[in-house]
């Protein structure tokens, strides 16, 4: 897991891998925001958590494209 290129398993985008790496990185962009937000002590209004559920939500989708894109040609 985590891998920084996309896996194939006979000629297949492995996706099982794909998300659970996403979903690791998604969860650790949504806690860090959570913790920045603390500090600056922005939790208070329901807007932090919907900024951390953002970021998280990009952190997820950006890996999964990153790993779709990067999968090596001929492996």
């Amino acid at each position: 897991m985590l891998h920084r290129f996309g896996k194939k398993t006979d000629d297949r985008f492995d996706w099982g891998d794909a998300l659970c790496d996403a979903a690791i990185m998604g969860g650790l962009t949504f806690f860090t925001t959570l913790g920045g937000l603390a500090i600056t002590d922005l939790l208070r209004s329901p807007v932090g958590w919907v900024a951390a559920g953002i970021a998280a939500a990009s952190q997820f989708f950006l890996v999964l494209a990153l790993k779709r894109g990067l999968v090596k040609k001929g492996d």
